[in-house]
């Protein structure tokens, strides 16, 4: 094995399951070594832009729904995404005629089955509780990536869509957008992010649990009266131009001062003020020491534009 895909696996950046073989492992590693960016299949990531990444979700035959891969390259795809220099924002975004169905239910079929096939409740259980942290990861990854992220969802986003774009930075739409929380439909309740992000992103407790209970279908005005989106665009193609525009700029920003920005945010969501406080102070101690802080301050002064180094 090359020295190369012994880091991978070991650093766990683009970390294969146990049954992808060798070879694939390898071949991973070389695309890597020489810049290229990496290859999913059920993800298409491109650099459209100068540090802007667009992470496409690319089944548009099943209207993007999420099939068992997808659960796992996500996982894959945002790791590797949070450790590169070349990247500081990403775009994700659906082919196709929507954004994204949601789970694949008849690709998990046999994830349901073999749970039945086991007698003891208590075993079951720690079966079922494995297979939803490990799912919760998958969207989870993306709160967890320092580098912000922006969806931009057209048509259809359902289920899982919604768990996954409450878990990114900034959300634009499509007019003919529209958005479900399903899962109660199916006989469950949401479980992998909705639940938890959503009251805190709409500031509407009334609202949450009326979209969750009766699972029925919201559009994009209503999304962006009640804050889930910030932007509503004509077209799909006027909203990526729209979403590369912000992305760009925030991309010429300084890479110490948004993932710093991002960070600070999440922690100050969930812990009170004076914690988010001393945590942004001792933070800070260290983190305007940067020299971007310098090179800002003289572009400024020049009215020019700053050229920040990678991170």
């Amino acid at each position: 094995m090359s020295l190369i895909a012994r880091s991978l696996l070991r650093t766990g950046l683009f970390a294969a399951p146990r049954a992808i073989k060798l070879t694939q492992v390898l071949c991973s590693a070389r695309k890597m070594s020489s810049n290229s960016l990496p290859q999913f299949e059920t993800l298409a990531v491109t650099s459209p832009k100068e540090y802007v990444y667009q992470v496409e979700l690319n089944r548009p035959k099943k209207l993007n729904a999420m099939n068992k891969a997808f659960w796992r390259e996500m996982v894959e795809c945002f790791n590797g995404i949070a450790q590169d220099p070349n990247c500081r924002i990403v775009i994700l975004t659906g082919a196709g005629r929507a954004f994204t169905s949601g789970l694949d239910v008849m690709d998990h079929a046999d994830v349901l089955m073999s749970m039945d096939g086991e007698d003891d409740v208590s075993r079951k259980a720690f079966k079922f509780i494995q297979f939803i942290k490990k799912y919760q990861e998958t969207f989870t990854v993306i709160e967890k990536c320092r580098k912000p992220v922006i969806a931009a969802i057209h048509n259809a986003c359902v289920g899982g869509g919604v768990d996954m774009i409450t878990a990114c930075d900034i959300r634009l739409c499509t007019e003919d957008a529209w958005f479900q929380i399903k899962e109660v439909e199916l006989g469950l309740a949401a479980d992998v992010g909705t639940l938890q992000r959503l009251p805190k992103i709409v500031g509407n407790d009334s609202l949450v649990r009326e979209l969750a209970y009766t699972a029925r279908r919201f559009q994009a005005l209503e999304a962006k009266g009640c804050g889930l989106v910030s932007q509503v665009y004509k077209d799909k193609d006027t909203m990526i131009e729209g979403a590369l525009e912000l992305a760009s700029t925030i991309a010429s920003q300084s890479p110490i001062a948004v993932q710093g920005t991002k960070v600070n945010l999440i922690y100050s969501r969930d812990h009170s003020v004076p914690e988010a406080l001393d945590y942004i102070a001792a933070w800070n101690m260290s983190m305007l020491q940067t020299e971007d802080l310098m090179k800002a301050i003289q572009a400024g002064m020049a009215k020019e534009k700053a050229n920040f180094s990678k991170l």
